[in-house]
């Protein structure tokens, strides 16, 4: 007896643990019995949110979607711009579940990869074509990400048929493929959506960015040879201009030069002649004081600047007046 209450406790613990189930914070609870899942009166899937819940034991399942937002890196790819250059852009994207039921069915259970699948290929060509609308400048010099906002809410919006001269039919066949299995497993009852947008599958796209733009290696090559070439042509245009104002200031400054030595000469030539007639005049008033001892003087100088070796011989007449001071003064003064 005491055996059969355990193992009937044993049952009920364990019924009772299995039919409670916890949904975390940051998930979505989509609940599937017997390989079908839980709808509401608008037939669409039911959504459990984060807490505590219970289902039938052994019959249920659950299946848990994640409710924050993902990041999608993109490999960087060859776009080409309007003016027909290759660009090779590396991007991301943020994107989350906004619609869970509708995820669920679009994704074929909520299949991560499958969903990324579908907003890379849609992404990509949406990208593709409006980067083929802009040039580089345009596109280098978006500072305000005009080109990332409108590649954003045209994956949230979807193409608008012939109003829209961006088209994506690529990707857009198959989200409107698997929109139309949405609509298909649901009988209708849902509200109406673009087929060509991400809300179709039941996703928003929170962000989009691009993280790197880089040129293919022989446009780089080709373009850094003719930014050398131009840099190498400015340069030698400064160059000759700088050795051209170089002769002239070296002109200017060899014809300052010039002027100055002249100017120079010029000066001391008229000091010295002021010098030398000076000079002239005074040793004239000398003169004119007492030409004798003046002319005694001079001899004196001349005896010495003449007589200054041993070995110097002069010849001259004794009667010569350059021996006049030499003689006796009696004979001098005769």
């Amino acid at each position: 007896m005491r055996n059969s209450v355990m193992i009937v406790a044993v049952v009920v613990l364990v019924g009772l643990f299995s039919s409670v189930f916890t949904v975390p914070e940051g998930q979505r609870g989509i609940m599937v019995r017997f390989g079908k899942v839980l709808r509401d009166s608008d037939n669409k899937p039911k959504v459990y949110g984060p807490g505590l819940h219970f289902k039938v034991p052994f019959f249920e399942t659950v299946k848990t979607l994640d409710a924050r937002i993902q990041t999608m890196d993109n490999q960087a790819d060859r776009f080409v711009t309007k003016e027909k250059k290759d660009l090779i852009v590396d991007s991301y994207i943020k994107w989350r579940i906004s619609d869970f039921s509708r995820y669920y069915l679009a994704t074929g259970g909520g299949d991560m990869s499958q969903a990324e699948l579908l907003l890379r290929r849609k992404f990509s060509d949406r990208l593709r074509s409006e980067i083929g609308r802009l040039d580089v400048k345009d596109i280098v010099t978006d500072s305000r990400g005009r080109l990332t906002t409108d590649v954003r809410d045209a994956l949230n919006t979807g193409s608008a048929g012939s109003d829209d001269d961006v088209q994506t039919p690529a990707a857009d066949n198959a989200i409107a493929s698997a929109a139309a299995r949405v609509e298909q497993e649901t009988q209708g009852k849902v509200a109406a959506v673009n087929p060509n947008s991400m809300a179709a599958l039941g996703i928003d796209v929170v962000d989009v960015r691009i993280k790197q733009i880089n040129l293919p290696a022989e446009v780089s090559d080709a373009i850094y040879n003719r930014m050398r070439a131009e840099r190498e042509s400015v340069a030698r245009s400064q160059r000759s201009q700088g050795q051209e104002e170089a002769e002239k200031i070296r002109a200017q400054a060899d014809y300052q030069v010039t002027a100055t030595l002249a100017e120079a000469q010029r000066e001391a030539l008229i000091i010295r002649g002021q010098g030398d007639a000076q000079a002239a005049k005074l040793f004239a008033d000398a003169f004119s004081q007492d030409p004798d001892f003046y002319a005694f003087m001079r001899s004196l100088t001349a005896y010495e600047n003449s007589f200054k070796g041993n070995r110097d011989v002069i010849v001259m007449s004794p009667d010569s007046d350059f021996l006049k001071y030499m003689k006796s003064p009696v004979t001098s003064s005769r």
